[in-house]
Order: structure tokens, then C-alpha cells, then sequence
């Protein structure tokens, strides 16, 4: 909880009575942002299904090595939806090893803790005119893009590198007044394609039954079960449905793969926790595409 002492916590608004994906995820990264509803819950996922955590490991890592990547390409702009806690290396973290000073990131999350906890990490160790944590569901594209565009960080006008990292597999309840139903994942996708301004990326992770190993296929099951009864239901998309959510976007090489098989030349150190000849065990398929 460093840097929330002296902040009221838990913040105002916060769902203690379920398990929070978010807070859960933060659990099998091995963060402190969690509460006990939170830790039973991934504690009875890590127990029956160990691989969870190398699972979700991996999947931060291909965050960070697409940090990497695109810094190195010249973004100078990251949004990063659904966020999380800043467990495991936050994207401002990466960026500064490449091209310290010059990376402008925004976090966005629906998840109070979330948000505090990017905050507090801001006020310490980042850069007020270059970083930013917003409160904002990413159901509501305009709405958020209208928080950014004020948020006095990033120029919507200039390229951006848009994260969706491991968050439209999550079924979302239509947002308040919208008629629209719980699987957003496409319409938003789209939506938020027609937002970026040319020479801008989109990166994202999604998990997947298709092609997984015959000795994961009970976790998937188990995992939809468990999450739907904590509140939370999973949509486990093939790889033609992920692709999808690109668009007519230019994918990066390899395409749409394995996390751990996306430019693992940009791995850091500590990098492997799946090896690549079983890269199907991360259950996550994942991509970048620039628009052109």
C-alpha cells in the first residue's frame, strides 16, 4: 500500500462484496492492491490450476515488450484501458528505458483501486505534464476520449498506441442508459478504431479455446464457471473473431500469435514464464495493427 497511507482506502465507491477481475488479476501478479474477497477467490484458482499466474505473467510481459516495440518505432503517446494496478512494471516504467523523458502515458480504469494506486505511483515516481490516471469505463468511447482530450496529457490530433491488454474477453453489462447488449467487445473495438487518427496502434490480448492444449481445456471451463458465479462473465473468442477486432488495421509480424511468440527479441530479462515451444499454454492470443 505504499503511497495510499495517508489516503482514505479503500477509495469511495469500491465493491467489496465480490471479486474484482482487476484486483484478482493484480493477486496472480503478485500485487499488494487486493482484499481478502479478492485472495480467496485467486487463491482457489492458483491452488487447482498453478499455470494461472505464468499465464498472466506472460500477458505482462507482452505488454511490456510492446512498449518497447512501438516506443522504438516513435510513439510518443500510450493509452492504456483497463489498466489494472501498477503491479509487474506499469507501461510509463518501459517506456522511460527506451526513450526516457519522452513518453507521454495515460492509464484508464473503472476499478477504483486501480486508479488510486496509479495515482499514488504518478505523484511518486512519474511526471505530472506526461502522466496521467482517469476514472472512465471503456464502454462509453466518447466520453473517455473527451477525458483525455482534457486530461492536459495526450493530443488526441497526434499518433497514439491504444492498449487493450487482456480486458474485451471480459463481458461487460450494458453501460447505464445504453440499450446495448453485454458482449461489446467487437462494437467497442470498432469504435475505438475510428477514434485514432492515422500512424496510431492498437495492441491487444484476448483469451482463446481454440488450439489450447488438451490438459487446459478444464481450466477454461472452470474459469468461466468461477467467474460467472463471483459475477463476471468470460467470452472466449477463436482466432478469426480476434483478428476481427482489428479491422482493416495493418498487423504488425507476427500477426495475431501467442502471447509469449510477439517479438520475444524484445524480451527483458526475466521474461520467460511459458516457454515458446508451448506458447499455447498462455491461452492468450494476442496482436498489434497500426492504421494507416
Amino acid at each position: 500500500m505504499t503511497g495510499l497511507e495517508h489516503e482514505s482506502f479503500p477509495p469511495p465507491g469500491i465493491d467489496l462484496s465480490r471479486p474484482s477481475v482487476a484486483r484478482v488479476y493484480d493477486y496472480y501478479l503478485g500485487g499488494t492492491a487486493n482484499w481478502e474477497i479478492d485472495r480467496q477467490f485467486a487463491g482457489r484458482m492458483l491452488r487447482d490450476y498453478p499455470t494461472v499466474r505464468p499465464i498472466a505473467q506472460a500477458n505482462r510481459r507482452f505488454l511490456h515488450r510492446v512498449v518497447r516495440h512501438l516506443v522504438r518505432a516513435g510513439i510518443r503517446q500510450i493509452v492504456d484501458l483497463g489498466s489494472g494496478v501498477p503491479t509487474m512494471g506499469h507501461a510509463h516504467e518501459i517506456a522511460e528505458q527506451i526513450a526516457p523523458g519522452e513518453v507521454k502515458v495515460a492509464y484508464v480504469d473503472c476499478e477504483p483501486v486501480a486508479v488510486a494506486h496509479s495515482t499514488s505511483l504518478l505523484r511518486e515516481k512519474g511526471d505530472p505534464a506526461r502522466h496521467v490516471a482517469l476514472h472512465a469505463d471503456l464502454r462509453d468511447p466518447r466520453r473517455l476520449w473527451s477525458l483525455l482530450a482534457g486530461s492536459g496529457v495526450i493530443d488526441l490530433d497526434q499518433p497514439i498506441a491504444l492498449l487493450l491488454i487482456c480486458v474485451l474477453h471480459i463481458e461487460q453489462p450494458p453501460a447505464p442508459g445504453s440499450e446495448s447488449t453485454a458482449d461489446l467487445g467487437p462494437s467497442v473495438a470498432a469504435e475505438y478504431r475510428e477514434l485514432l487518427v492515422p500512424g496510431s496502434y492498437l495492441a491487444l490480448s484476448h483469451v482463446t479455446d481454440e488450439g489450447v492444449p488438451p490438459h487446459c481445456e478444464q481450466l477454461l471451463a472452470d474459469a468461466k464457471q468461477r467467474y460467472a458465479a463471483a459475477g463476471t462473465d468470460l467470452i472466449y473468442r477463436d482466432r478469426a473473431e480476434i483478428t476481427a477486432l482489428f479491422g482493416d488495421f495493418t498487423l504488425l509480424e507476427p500477426g495475431v500469435t501467442w502471447t509469449p511468440l510477439w517479438h520475444p527479441e524484445e524480451a527483458g530479462p526475466d521474461d520467460q514464464t511459458i516457454p515458446l515451444d508451448a506458447a499455447n499454454e498462455s491461452l492468450l492470443l494476442a496482436g498489434v495493427a497500426r492504421k494507416e
